[in-house]
């Protein structure tokens, strides 16, 4: 399927962000085949280019958070020498986990597009659902406790940050 364009010609932004997807699927097949992690890629496009690329590597790096969106915001940002991804897209194999929804949102790029769901993605053994439940829980009824300590201490370091006047805020 393509689109067209008002002149009736095909879309060529339509081929290429299907172009970009591609890309994004063989890194998760790449993933699989080189024995990283599981089946997940992305690529970081900016004006038209690939500017960096990533592939799960939770197994092979022993990182829980190396998924594939995680690694190509990494690689983008240390590409654009900037810790936002503004004017870039991004483009995931699967629909991103609520990590790499949270990495995505920090980031900012403009848009995401996915080709597999979270559906898709349980269907094989990765569900995350378990974590969007948790969530919308309160603290006291998660499943791992969360105990809070040091507030006072914790607080006169974040006074500091809110006195400093040369922070770059983000």
């Amino acid at each position: 399927m393509t689109s067209k364009d008002t002149h009736g010609g095909v879309d060529r932004s339509f081929n290429q962000a299907e172009a970009f997807m591609r890309e994004a699927i063989a890194l998760s097949r790449h993933s699989i085949e080189s024995r990283q992690g599981g089946p997940f890629g992305a690529v970081v496009v900016k004006d038209g280019v690939i500017i960096a690329t990533g592939n799960n590597q939770v197994t092979s790096t022993h990182d829980p958070t190396a998924h594939a969106e995680v690694v190509a915001i990494r690689n983008a940002c240390l590409a654009l020498k900037s810790f936002q991804l503004t004017g870039c897209d991004l483009y995931t194999s699967c629909e991103p986990c609520p990590m790499c929804l949270g990495a995505i949102y920090w980031a900012r790029p403009n848009r995401v597009f996915y080709a597999n769901t979270k559906v898709d993605a349980a269907a094989i053994g990765f569900d995350d659902q378990f974590i969007y439940d948790e969530l919308e829980r309160s603290l006291d009824q998660r499943q791992m406790p969360m105990i809070q300590l040091l507030q006072d201490e914790a607080q006169a370091v974040f006074q500091l940050w809110e006195q400093k006047t040369d922070k770059i805020e983000y």
